[in-house]
């Protein structure tokens, strides 16, 4: 059972603890992530109101907690917070949401190249079609 979150989220600000990522790995070959400037992606804990817009009034946010998400590589604000790590920052700066029908929600990593193909091989009657034109 997890406890009480003790932050709140004011206005249009979302709170975001980031996921762990995996270490790549080729066999037995541990590849490290050499500071390669990545998105980062985590589960939504906390949530704001939303915020008053001149000329149209009252907009709630659109993000719920448990929503996972990317984040932009610069633009939150990193907080340390009772030994944890989170991300604060504007709603209208995350750059996407991972669908919840995603079988590993966060692993953005998840797929292969196995499966890249799979979905972009060509049938012999869909390359008869493309000759044709």
């Amino acid at each position: 059972m997890e406890e009480k979150f003790d932050l709140e989220a004011l206005f249009d600000a979302v709170i975001v603890k980031p996921q762990e990522e995996e270490e790549s790995t080729y066999g037995s070959i541990i590849v490290p992530d050499l500071g390669k400037d990545r998105n980062e992606h985590g589960k939504i804990v906390a949530v704001g109101p939303g915020r008053h817009v001149a000329g149209v009034g009252y907009v709630e946010t659109e993000v719920k907690i448990g929503d996972v998400v990317v984040l932009p590589t610069m633009g939150f604000t990193k907080l340390e917070h009772k030994g944890n790590e989170y991300y604060i920052g504007q709603e209208q700066q995350i750059l996407a949401r991972i669908s919840q029908s995603t079988p590993e929600i966060g692993r953005l990593d998840s797929t292969t190249v196995e499966d890249v193909l799979e979905q972009t091989r060509v049938t012999n009657l869909e390359k008869q079609e493309i000759e044709k034109h």
